[in-house]
């Protein structure tokens, strides 16, 4: 049952807070799709985004600001078989994370990246975030914003990403699809979620969102180009929310390095020994003697 994915950890938001929608939809999805816990890690970085590890009852990591992605990219190439989620928000992924936000893209990763976008930073009083349209100003803010804003996205298609969609935190039933369908693609899945923060963007508030939200219909997200899909993802009078965009040819990073090393997806190397009764079996010359035909730089 969903609430089986939820931990005794109080959950400590403000009260209306679009993370709620959010972990609730998590739960839904998980349980739904029978997530194994022993099989799942959910990653974040800093933020109000950042506690959802402590609120999900699998393999969790909450690591450093911006860099949820690079650790979430450790951990799977570790072990591909694991399904792994980054949770981070706009601010985080796009401002202090946004290189490896876009390195994901590039490797076609197999790792869903759900962005929790309210358009501001809401841990640390309201500034504004990288998501948030210039000349607005919110309540945080002494003067509106002077600069242009990051269209998610936008970013996430001429990145590389082969699945990206937007989803709406107060609709769960939505939301709960787009996370399942987001785990189910094999590759780097970009979901950006818009979300209200209740206590320091008074602009972009679910009243805002519910006006203005329309879910796609009649589109297919595997029979257009990344263009098209940018072209049907902008925002002006309505914002869409839907699955825009999804490739299913590209090879993964997981098939491309299995290309020049084909043992990577027979013993994967968080299944591999490094050491047996106290000495180290990987030693350098066996290292070099094993990877010798792939290295950059041979000796003359």
């Amino acid at each position: 049952m969903a609430r089986d994915y939820g931990t005794e950890n109080w959950i400590d938001w403000c009260p209306g807070c679009g993370n709620f929608g959010i972990v609730s939809s998590v739960y839904r999805a998980f349980s739904e799709l029978e997530v194994e816990p022993e099989n799942t890690v959910v990653v974040s970085g800093i933020g109000c985004s950042g506690k959802m590890p402590h609120f999900i009852d699998v393999n969790g990591v909450h690591t450093l600001h911006g860099r949820a992605i690079p650790f979430a990219t450790g951990i799977k190439m570790a072990d591909p078989k694991l399904k792994v989620v980054v949770n981070g928000g706009d601010g985080d992924l796009l401002g202090i994370g946004a290189g490896h936000f876009v390195a994901l893209g590039r490797r076609n990763l197999d790792v869903l990246v759900m962005m929790h976008d309210n358009r501001v930073y809401g841990l640390t009083k309201g500034q504004a975030s990288p998501t948030l349209p210039r000349d607005t100003k919110t309540k945080a803010l002494n003067t509106p914003s002077i600069q242009d804003a990051v269209e998610p996205l936008a970013l996430a298609l001429t990145s590389g990403y082969t699945h990206v969609a937007r989803s709406f935190a107060m609709d769960s039933d939505h939301l709960k699809e787009s996370i399942k369908d987001g785990m189910e693609h094999e590759g780097a899945a970009f979901l950006n979620i818009l979300q209200p923060c209740v206590t320091y963007n008074d602009i972009h508030t679910s009243e805002y969102f519910n006006e203005r939200i329309d879910k796609l219909e009649d589109w297919d997200p595997e029979d257009i180009d990344p263009t098209e899909a940018m072209d049907r993802s902008r925002i002006d009078e309505e914002i869409p929310i839907g699955l825009f965009y999804r490739d299913t040819e590209t090879p993964t990073f997981e098939e491309r390095i299995a290309e020049q090393l084909p043992s990577y997806q027979e013993k994967a190397p968080a299944e591999q020994d490094i050491e047996k009764n106290g000495k180290t079996i990987l030693d350098q010359e066996t290292f070099r003697s094993k990877f010798k035909g792939n290295l950059i730089r041979k000796e003359k």
